[in-house]
């Protein structure tokens, strides 16, 4: 639905995590018989969640650690583990930064040249520890980059800028062929970011296996403030899952939607699903987890870009292992925990046995859900009352 805004001018309505609710089935299922499995292309994953490609969140023993769960972290290309050979003291000055200071020193660190020899190493550093070894890099790098990944033996390549579409126009040289790349690497392809059906279906047509949904709504990211541009991640996801199913009753070829960003705790990445993601791409959440390598630090894929940067360096400190974060035991009560249970027991109440199913379960526009009946907890700031 279109509202005025102004005199003949008409803007859509859009909805964020905060605004909707799921609503409970006309049935329920042991949330033990639920299953969570996924795939992207070929590739099949045991859990729907993606570890993003920030250097804060993913090196290579992180990547590993994750696969053996069942899901999949994605390494930077472009990161500190292909421009040093050992990052710990970037990462150190990394840490140690003010506020204030942050920017320039992410900057400098970040001007080191990429080493290719690194990028066939760490993709062969997470192969030998017995994980998918996913990676990421800006549109420019694709065509060079995913050609040397993929002979290194990398399972998927990530080509990830901050808007993604099927057509560019360019004074300053030839674009890149995403339909090419996508038919010549022989390897599964995730293109990102989008949030419009036409730009998602267009995307889809290119080959690629996988869609990133989501334009600045991650914990680092300052993109909608810098430039204005986002559109929120409930109906980003709607309407390029709309695309995802026209797409694949026109093809036969079912193209993943993952959702990435803008999910705080379990309660949203349950709604991502609800509103049609195959998976959950997050940063800021494992870079939480003991096997993170930002020392409780997370920044943003953009924030060292010289001309404008676009992220910030955030503290989400360090609270627990990843096998926690996903599996639990929880011992917090925000769903910051137990990711995976908290998805089992959503499907269950709405009455899904698999992701697809999830998919279909109703939503409704409820923006005072989280306040109702939690003025005791937001009085004394525990619980839901926290924010």
């Amino acid at each position: 639905m279109s509202f005025f805004i102004g005199r003949d001018r008409e803007a859509r309505r859009a909805y964020g995590f905060d605004e909707v609710a799921i609503v409970p089935g006309m049935m329920t299922v042991d949330p033990e018989d639920t299953n969570t499995e996924t795939v992207i292309g070929p590739l099949k994953f045991k859990i729907p969640f993606v570890a993003s490609a920030m250097d804060g969140t993913v090196d290579v023993k992180f990547a590993v650690a994750m696969g053996k769960l069942g899901g999949l972290a994605v390494l930077n290309l472009e990161g500190l583990h292909t421009r040093y050979e050992s990052p710990e003291e970037a990462y150190s000055e990394i840490a140690k930064a003010t506020p204030e200071s942050a920017p320039k020193i992410l900057q400098k660190i970040y001007s080191q040249p990429i080493q290719e020899s690194l990028i066939s190493r760490r993709i062969q550093e997470i192969k030998k520890g017995g994980a998918a070894a996913a990676v990421s890099c800006v549109p420019k790098n694709a065509a060079h980059f995913g050609a040397v990944a993929a002979k290194a033996g990398a399972d998927v390549l990530v080509v990830q800028g901050t808007v993604a579409t099927a057509r560019y126009e360019s004074s300053r040289g030839k674009p890149l062929d995403l339909g090419r790349l996508c038919k010549e690497l022989k390897i599964p392809v995730i293109i990102g970011n989008v949030v419009t059906h036409t730009a998602a279906l267009e995307l889809m047509e290119t080959g690629c296996a996988g869609i990133l949904v989501g334009v600045g709504p991650g914990a680092a990211c300052t993109s909608r403030g810098v430039l204005g541009i986002g559109v929120p991640q409930i109906t980003s996801t709607v309407d390029c899952a709309a695309a995802r199913d026209y797409f694949f009753k026109k093809t036969g070829r079912y193209v993943s939607i993952i959702t990435d960003g803008g999910m705080t705790n379990s309660g949203d990445v349950c709604k991502a699903f609800t509103a049609g993601a195959d998976l959950v791409m997050m940063g800021s959440t494992f870079a939480r987890a003991k096997e993170a390598p930002g020392r409780g630090y997370h920044w943003g894929m953009a924030m060292p870009d010289r001309y404008l940067p676009r992220g910030t360096r955030i503290h989400v400190g360090t609270t627990s292992t990843l096998e926690e974060i996903l599996f639990g035991p929880a011992t917090q009560e925000e769903g910051l925990q137990n990711f995976v249970g908290a998805l089992r027991t959503c499907m269950g109440y709405v009455g899904a046995r698999t992701i697809r199913e999830l998919q279909l379960a109703e939503i409704i526009i409820a923006p005072e859900i989280k306040h109702e009946g939690k003025l005791f907890q937001q009085a004394q700031r525990v619980g839901m009352g926290k924010k």
